[in-house]
């Protein structure tokens, strides 16, 4: 599991999260999201997660907030 930041989430029903030494913020689907409601999880919520990929490139999954 790795760890991040939520650094953005929109009205869509996704977001990315911030994770340090990465270049680019890392995509994430809020069916990803376990114990937590899309609606519950704000901007600067620290969470955990897996990498996965998908055919546009990585992206987290399992999002659990920590």
């Amino acid at each position: 599991m790795q760890e991040g930041t939520v650094a953005k989430k929109t009205d869509k029903g996704f977001g990315f999260i911030k994770v340090e030494g990465r270049e680019k913020d890392l995509f994430f689907h809020g069916n990803e999201l376990k114990n937590i409601s899309f609606d519950e999880l704000q901007e600067g919520d620290k969470v955990s997660f897996e990498v996965g990929e998908s055919p546009k490139g990585p992206n987290a999954t399992n999002v659990n907030k920590i």
